[in-house]
């Protein structure tokens, strides 16, 4: 028993050792996929673009959050404004909308579309079938209330946010895709 709790304990060491690296190697793998709305938004706040407060509080659609989007003076170009007032109104206020929240920058931000899809998708294919598809938001929420889908624990809003991102952000050229994620396909 002290050989296995031993063993147990130095595997554990090596893991949160070499865990770091992994993790940021895995960012750099998947850099070539575009920021979600929790990144976006990060960045903004970083930046003092916007005021944390503003924008935790309230309550818009997403044509308002366009507005308000377009009215800050940004580097974020027609598609990256688009996914971030997508985001905007599908989570905030975060307090009423619930969901799980991800440590951006020292906030807790709502996971958005890319987080999800990396979480969710990866389990059953390749990150690549998921990101090189041009799909309508129809095609994705068919695709994922389909059987082999539903039983991914989602919530609706959950999928919503994958589809959402993916008609912005998807459709990647395989040109842009690193070598190592080309080949497969579906794992399943």
């Amino acid at each position: 028993m002290k050989y296995i709790l031993g063993c147990t304990a130095a595997l554990l060491g090596m893991t949160l050792a070499v865990g770091l690296p992994v993790a940021a190697q895995e960012d750099d793998l998947f850099s070539f996929i575009p920021d979600g709305g929790r990144t976006l938004l990060g960045n903004l706040i970083a930046e003092g673009k916007v005021d944390p407060g503003d924008i935790l509080s309230a309550n818009q659609d997403r044509g308002a959050w366009k507005a308000y989007l377009d009215g800050l003076s940004t580097r974020l170009d027609e598609t990256q404004t688009e996914t971030l007032a997508a985001y905007l109104s599908a989570t905030m206020p975060p307090a009423a909308k619930g969901g799980e929240t991800i440590d951006t920058g020292g906030l807790a931000l709502p996971r958005d579309g890319r987080d999800l899809t990396l979480e969710f998708c990866q389990s059953c294919h390749i990150i690549t079938v998921v990101i090189t598809q041009d799909r309508s938001r129809e095609a994705w929420l068919g695709t994922m209330n389909k059987p082999s889908h539903v039983e991914i624990d989602t919530t609706q809003a959950e999928r919503e946010a994958i589809a959402d991102y993916l008609i912005l952000n998807g459709g990647i050229s395989i040109d842009d895709v690193p070598e190592e994620l080309r080949a497969g396909g579906a794992t399943y």
